[in-house]
This record gives C-alpha cells, sequence and structure tokens, in this order.
C-alpha cells in the first residue's frame, strides 16, 4: 500500500500536467475551429476587409465606432444572396404557374405572352420585353390572398427544380453570403433584403435560408386591399404594380420600410448601383461591394453583355470608387453549401 501511495504521490503532478495539455489542447483546437467566421471564403485581401470594416465599426475603442441601432447591411436577393440564372427564379416561378393555370385559360395558347411560355420559347420571351414579363407576373402572381399565394409559393420552392443543379431553388443560395450574414449579426449588425424581386415572393422562405425575419424584407410589390370572406378578413391581391424596388426605387424603398442609411450595402448588378451609391453618400465607415460571377464551372460567369443581372455602369463605378469587388472565382472556396 506505501509503495502505491508512493508511486500515485510521485507522478500526480506529471498526470495534471499531462491533462492541462490535452484539455488545453483541446480548447485551443475547438478555438482554432472556431475563430474563421468566413470559412467559405478564400483567405486574401476581399476576406480581410471584410472583417477589418467590421472589427472597427464594433469596436468602442475605434474611431470608426457605429452604435448597433445604426449598424444596417442591406442585401440584394437574385445573384447577391442565391443564384440567378438562366432566369430569376421568380421569373421561373411564373412559367411554372403559366402551365399550371393554363388549362383554366384556353385562350392562352394563341394569346402572347403565354403563347411562348407554353411553347417553352424562352428566346422569344425574352424579346418581348419587360411588357410581356409584367403580364406574366399580374396574371400569376395576383387573384389570391396573400395567404394562398404564401401557400402557393412554399409548395413551389418544395417541389421545383433547378434546371442545371436539379436541386431545390432554396440550395442555391451562396454559402460565403449565408455566412457573411450570420458574422455580421454575431457583430451587432441588423441586416436587410432589400431585392426587386416580390416582397411575397421571398417572405416565406428567407427566415429560414438567411436568417432574416419577413419584416426585415423590402422588395416589389402589388396592390392589395382587404375583403371580408366569410366573415373573415382577408388581404387580396390585385393585378397592379404597387412599387418596384429596383435601381433608384431601392434607395426610396429603404428610406421607407428602413428609415436609416446602410452602413454597408451588397449587390452583383447595375440594379443595385443607386443602393450602393445611397450607401456611399452616408458619413463615417461605410462598405459598398458587388458580387461579380466570375466561376462558370461551379456556377456562371456573366457581367457587362447578360440579360439577366448585368454588371456594367455599377463595375465601372466600382472600380472608380474603390467599391469592393468579390470574385467568386478568387474568393470563394465554394458557391454552394452542397459545393465541395
Amino acid at each position: 500500500m506505501r509503495i502505491v501511495l508512493s508511486f500515485r504521490t510521485m507522478f500526480r503532478p506529471f498526470i495534471v500536467f499531462l491533462g492541462l495539455i490535452l484539455l488545453t489542447s483541446g480548447v485551443a483546437l475547438a478555438e482554432w475551429k472556431a475563430a474563421d467566421p468566413l470559412p467559405s471564403w478564400n483567405n486574401g485581401q476581399t476576406k480581410q476587409a471584410i472583417r477589418a470594416f467590421v472589427k472597427k465599426v464594433a469596436d468602442r475603442g475605434s474611431t470608426d465606432y457605429v452604435p448597433p441601432a445604426e449598424r444596417i447591411a442591406v442585401f440584394d436577393n437574385d445573384g447577391t444572396l442565391w443564384a440567378e440564372q438562366p432566369l430569376y427564379f421568380q421569373g421561373l416561378f411564373a412559367l411554372d404557374r403559366v402551365k399550371a393555370l393554363a388549362p383554366q385559360h384556353p385562350e392562352w395558347k394563341e394569346r402572347q405572352p403565354f403563347k411562348t411560355v407554353l411553347e417553352n420559347d424562352l428566346t422569344a420571351l425574352a424579346a418581348g420585353g419587360e411588357k410581356g414579363l409584367v403580364e406574366l407576373l399580374m396574371a400569376t402572381h395576383a387573384g389570391m390572398t396573400t395567404t394562398e399565394f404564401e401557400a402557393i409559393v412554399t409548395d413551389w420552392l418544395a417541389t421545383a427544380r433547378h434546371p442545371r443543379f436539379r436541386r431545390p431553388y432554396t440550395e442555391l443560395a451562396y454559402q460565403p453570403m449565408r455566412e457573411l450574414l450570420a458574422y455580421l449579426r454575431a457583430n451587432g449588425f441588423k441586416t436587410y433584403i432589400v431585392s426587386g424581386g416580390g416582397i411575397e415572393f421571398m417572405r416565406p422562405w428567407v427566415e429560414k435560408v438567411y436568417g432574416i425575419p419577413p419584416e426585415q424584407v423590402v422588395g416589389s410589390s402589388i396592390e392589395t386591399k382587404l375583403e371580408l370572406r366569410d366573415s373573415k378578413p382577408v388581404l387580396v391581391r390585385l393585378p397592379e404594380v404597387d412599387f418596384i424596388d429596383d435601381r433608384a426605387g431601392k434607395p426610396v424603398g429603404i428610406h421607407k420600410f428602413i428609415g436609416r442609411r446602410p452602413i454597408a450595402a451588397f449587390g452583383n448588378s447595375d440594379g443595385d448601383l443607386q443602393m450602393l451609391q445611397w450607401t456611399a453618400g452616408g458619413e463615417g465607415a461605410r462598405l459598398m461591394a458587388l458580387i461579380h460571377h466570375t466561376h462558370a464551372e461551379r456556377e456562371w460567369a456573366y457581367d457587362r453583355e447578360s440579360s439577366v443581372g448585368r454588371l456594367d455602369q455599377a463595375l465601372d463605378e466600382a472600380k472608380t470608387r474603390g467599391w469592393m469587388v468579390v470574385d467568386m472565382k478568387w474568393d470563394w472556396k465554394r458557391v454552394f453549401p452542397f459545393s465541395e
């Protein structure tokens, strides 16, 4: 017994020391794994600039400190938070709705732009311009209550698959941007979507996909009116445009629905230019960024000549004014959650 006690006494310091090494090694490893809030971003100038901006506006000791209430970051959706090719996903939703409603409208077989949709002639549809697309949206997005429309969108997202990736559209949200949203919120930012897409098309799913609640979505909208149906109040969607949240409409929408000028704005096209200009026009530290689609293998490569998400004037202004341009090929390790 004495020998055993003597042995334990002799080696107790070593055992304690070994335990501390193992414990602290585990803690250090866990801290190392958790230290990078943007693991899908390559380590480079862009990632460093984002982290440096967040640090200086969130650090109370910084001369660029911004109170949490003023840490507003706005994001375009199509092409910025999720993909937008070969057509804006809400447009693909509208095409599917035309085909679903076609049996109730036999006249659509000979009436444009519905005829081109039923014949799957997307080239002719694009050539028809904005007027035809608006007509499609009014025919497929109106005439039901807001609750009914939400159910239609939810069902479509659950069953529809992207023509290239054969996955649900919500899986085509960009993993690096999801990490960025979480990183900003962890540092006291309030994140908003400011998109040309329909506000009621986005609200049913953005919280689950991006962590952004529906009340923090600014988008285009159609007119609605209150009706009593079976003695219950409902909001009915009308075939009339209420607000277009694109180009010069984005700063208007930010002012109307958010009430504060953002200190950070992220877009990907000329439709986002005025939002970035509005953000840049404020006082103090600012971050303006464009997502540049440059990886045809993992996603798509397009900018100045694209009919969807055209990036031309905004790209020139970004270079002139020193705004951040995120190169998807070089700045992102992966694009989608399912990507390697």
